[in-house]
C-alpha cells in the first residue's frame, strides 16, 4: 500500500513540475501576496502631497511651513501663488492638501491679532482628509502657543486661526470614496475574466478550430469576440452609477459622457489583458488563477483602499504600471470632483500607452495561437 501511495505522490509531483503555468501560480502567488500585504497594507496615513500658497514669505510663515513638513505628514509638492492655484493643484490630483497663508498673516501676528491660515483638503479620501485635518489643527495650535510665548508682556497675544475647507466630500462619507473605486475594480475583473474565459472556453470545446477554418479573418474574430464585452461593460458602469446614486447617495458631479469615454480607454487595455491571458491559459481554471494574480496587486497598490503616498517608494513605482491606478484617479476625479478632461491628460496618455502595448502583444500572440 505504501508503495502505491508513494508512486502516486511521485506521479503528482511530476505532473505539477511539467505544468509550468500552474507551478508558477503556486510558487509566485503566495510570495507576491505576502510582499504586497506586508508593504501595501499600511493604515498609517502620512506623506500627504501638499501645496503651499505662501503670500507672505517672511520668517513667521516659513516657520509655520517648516512645522508642517517636520511632522512627516505633509510633503510639499507644489508652491503656488494664490488660493485659486492651490485649488487647481487639488483638482488635478497633484496635491491632497493646500495651505493658504494670506498676505496679512505677518502683520496680524505682529499686531497681536488672530492670524488666519486657510487649509483646503481633498475630502474624496476620508481617511487622508481626517488625518490632514487633525494634524493641521494640532500643528497650528502648537505654533500658536509658540507665538504666545514669544509675545509675553504684550497686551494682546497672537494666535493662529485655522480655517479648514473640506472639498468634494464635506461629510467625509466613506461610500463616496469606495463606490467609484469599486466601479473600477469590478470593471477590471469582469473585463479581464470574461474575455479570457470566452477564448479559453472556445478552445476547450473545440469550437475555436471550427472558427479558424471559416472565412473569418483573425482580426474580425478578435473584434467579434471582444465587442460584446465592451457593451456589457458599459451596461455595468451605468448600473453601478445608478445604484451608487440611488442606494448610497454618491453624487455624480462630472460628465457621465466623459466618464464613459474614459472607461472605453481603460477597457482597451483591460480587454487586451484578458485576451493575453487566454493565449497562455489551457483551461478556465488557469485563466481564473492568472486573472486573480493580476487583480490582487491592482486592488492593493492602486489606491483603491490604501493611500499610495503611505507606501514604500518602490511600491509606488510599481503602482504606475497598473492601469487601475490611473482609472481610479479618473473615476474619483469625474464623479466626486467634477473635473474635466483638461486635468486628466496624463492619466489618459498612460492608459493609452498601456493599452497599445498590451493589445499589440495579445493580438500577436493570439494570431500565433490561431496559426
Amino acid at each position: 500500500m505504501l508503495d502505491r501511495i508513494r508512486a502516486l505522490i511521485v506521479k503528482e509531483f511530476i505532473q505539477i513540475v511539467r505544468d509550468p503555468r500552474t507551478l508558477a501560480i503556486v510558487l509566485v502567488q503566495p510570495l507576491m501576496m505576502l510582499l504586497l500585504f506586508g508593504y501595501a497594507l499600511n493604515t498609517t496615513v502620512d506623506h500627504i502631497p501638499t501645496a503651499i500658497a505662501d503670500q507672505v514669505r517672511d520668517q513667521r510663515s516659513r516657520d509655520l511651513v517648516r512645522s508642517l513638513t517636520n511632522t512627516g505628514y505633509f510633503d510639499i509638492v507644489a508652491e503656488v501663488p494664490h488660493a485659486g492655484a492651490a485649488r487647481d493643484a487639488i483638482d488635478s490630483g497633484v496635491a491632497k492638501v493646500a495651505f493658504v497663508i494670506p498676505p496679512d498673516f505677518g502683520a496680524d501676528v505682529l499686531s497681536g491679532q488672530p492670524a488666519q491660515v486657510q487649509v483646503l483638503i481633498d475630502g474624496s479620501d476620508p481617511n487622508v482628509a481626517q488625518t490632514a485635518l487633525l494634524t493641521a489643527s494640532t500643528i497650528t495650535q502648537a505654533r500658536g502657543l509658540q507665538l504666545l510665548g514669544q509675545s509675553l508682556g504684550r497686551p494682546i497675544r497672537p494666535s493662529l486661526d485655522l480655517r479648514p475647507t473640506v472639498l468634494y466630500n464635506p461629510g467625509l462619507l466613506s461610500a463616496n470614496f469606495m463606490i467609484p473605486g469599486l466601479i473600477g475594480v469590478i470593471l477590471q475583473i469582469q473585463a479581464v475574466l470574461l474575455t479570457s474565459f470566452a477564448i479559453v472556453r472556445e478552445r476547450e470545446r473545440g469550437t475555436l478550430e471550427q472558427l479558424i477554418v471559416t472565412p473569418i479573418h483573425s482580426a474580425e474574430l478578435i473584434v467579434g469576440k471582444l465587442l460584446p464585452y465592451v457593451v456589457i461593460a458599459f451596461v455595468q458602469i451605468g448600473a453601478a452609477l445608478l445604484m451608487g446614486r440611488l442606494v448610497f447617495g454618491v453624487p455624480i458631479n462630472g460628465s457621465v459622457n466623459l466618464l464613459m469615454l474614459l472607461s472605453l480607454v481603460f477597457l482597451f487595455g483591460a480587454l487586451g489583458m484578458g485576451l493575453l491571458i487566454s493565449t497562455i491559459s489551457r483551461n478556465q481554471a488557469q485563466a481564473m488563477q492568472t486573472t486573480m494574480l493580476t487583480v490582487m496587486p491592482a486592488m492593493l497598490i492602486s489606491g483603491f483602499m490604501y493611500p499610495r503616498e503611505s507606501m514604500p517608494q518602490f511600491v509606488q513605482i510599481l503602482s504606475y504600471g497598473i492601469p487601475l491606478t490611473y482609472f481610479l484617479q479618473m473615476l474619483r476625479g469625474v464623479i466626486l470632483k467634477g473635473i474635466g478632461l483638461e486635468y486628466l491628460y496624463g492619466q489618459v496618455a498612460a492608459l493609452l500607452a498601456f493599452g497599445l502595448v498590451i493589445a499589440t502583444l495579445s493580438i500577436v500572440r493570439f494570431r500565433r495561437t490561431l496559426e
